[in-house]
């Protein structure tokens, strides 16, 4: 009966374990898509706000700074909507993000069109100097513009307009901001045979912010839960050290065009020869059909390794592959000769880039597993 009883308290301490694991990027995903952070992005300094709090999760996890803190400073320029925006379609009073998005390299108007059809998806018009483009979407997709074009364009959801479009009215001022400050995140934990050689994990903790007063972009699945996963793989090498050293990054400014990585890819803390492997953790949300894998085809040998222990623990449903991509900040390390893999989660939400990848709605279906394999990979090399 004792011995029994041992055994069902060390089965459930696992559970206990895993559940924890969970509940914890829970309430960091949670966190970092609430309004306070305004979508991670520029309005309101949503980014830097999100910044502050990962500063204080890399302390009390434990990490060690490279400098006197973890934060490292760069700049860029960005455009923002701060203010009020109103479309008018017809009559219609539209909602941004859920029927239409401004283009972010948009600079601020007030005009009213009449609309010609170009063709099937799109209308055009121009006054008093000022040139307007409606194109109709299947899905509003929104991203991040560090410059400014003279024409507006409009994205409207197709779905919630049909036949012709006579009329829009656009009143909204844009906020250009040169030099904006932000910062990437780095600590890391020393390793206890080769200190000088590293793990390195990574991961972006900005999104794309606000668009006026209504509107603003979560980033659950992009990349909330690739966060929460590098803050519980910092936990658990804290407590578990490995031979070698593991360091862990965050980058902000991957929305705006990979632009925290490649600072940090031209300043690194450590010198980037000594990265024995990097991973690349984003949108880490699902896992119903397994991951995806970057860079596979370029690292042979840790792809197979990686294939080989899932075989054995069955962690997730399968493992795809792609070859090199520019869609991550994996990338930057892959052009200076760091071995790397960007590893994203398939199946599940299709909320990406829009008002609807929240909180509620990321089922974490594969979470602990991914997280395992990543840990279970990066001990074996």
């Amino acid at each position: 009966m004792n011995r029994f009883f041992l055994v069902f308290l060390f089965f459930i301490s696992i559970l206990v374990v895993e559940a924890q694991d969970t509940v914890y990027a829970r309430s960091v995903i949670k966190k970092l898509t609430s309004k306070k952070f305004l979508g991670r992005g520029y309005v309101n300094n949503g980014v830097n706000k999100a910044a502050h709090y990962l500063n204080k999760e890399f302390r009390e996890i434990g990490l060690d700074p490279f400098t006197a803190a973890f934060s490292q400073t760069y700049r860029f320029d960005v455009n923002s909507f701060p203010n009020k925006i109103d479309v008018v379609v017809d009559g219609k009073k539209l909602k941004a993000g859920e029927h239409y998005l401004i283009d972010p390299t948009s600079q601020a108007i007030k005009s009213n069109f009449k609309l010609i059809r170009k063709d099937s998806l799109t209308f055009v018009s121009a006054n008093e100097g000022k040139e307007i483009e409606v194109r109709l979407k299947k899905k509003l997709t929104y991203t991040v513009a560090t410059s400014l074009n003279n024409k507006l364009v409009i994205e409207l959801l197709k779905d919630s307009f049909m036949g012709d479009l006579k009329e829009i009215n656009v009143e909204f001022k844009n906020k250009f901001i040169r030099d904006f400050e932000s910062q990437n995140i780095v600590g890391y934990v020393k390793g206890i045979e080769q200190p000088d050689s590293f793990l390195v994990f990574s991961a972006h903790y900005d999104h794309l912010g606000a668009m006026g007063k209504t509107a603003y972009f979560p980033g659950a699945n992009d990349n909330a839960s690739g966060v929460s996963m590098l803050l519980n793989l910092a936990k658990y090498f804290q407590k578990n050290p490995s031979r070698y050293s593991v360091a862990f990054l965050l980058f902000s400014g991957e929305e705006a065009g990979l632009l925290g990585s490649k600072y940090y890819t031209e300043h690194p803390l450590f010198p980037l020869k000594q990265i024995k492997f990097l991973t690349n953790l984003d949108l880490l949300g699902t896992g119903n059909d397994g991951i995806m894998v970057v860079n596979a085809s370029m690292y042979k040998s840790q792809f197979e390794k990686l294939v080989s222990v899932n075989n054995e623990k069955k962690y997730v449903p399968q493992i795809k592959q792609r070859g090199k991509a520019a869609n991550s900040d994996h990338y930057w390390f892959s052009e200076k000769g760091v071995p790397c893999f960007f590893i994203y989660t398939l199946g599940g939400t299709t909320s990406y880039h829009d008002v609807y990848d929240i909180e509620k709605t990321l089922p974490l279906t594969d979470y602990s597993d991914v997280g395992k394999l990543l840990i279970d990979f990066n001990s074996s090399l």
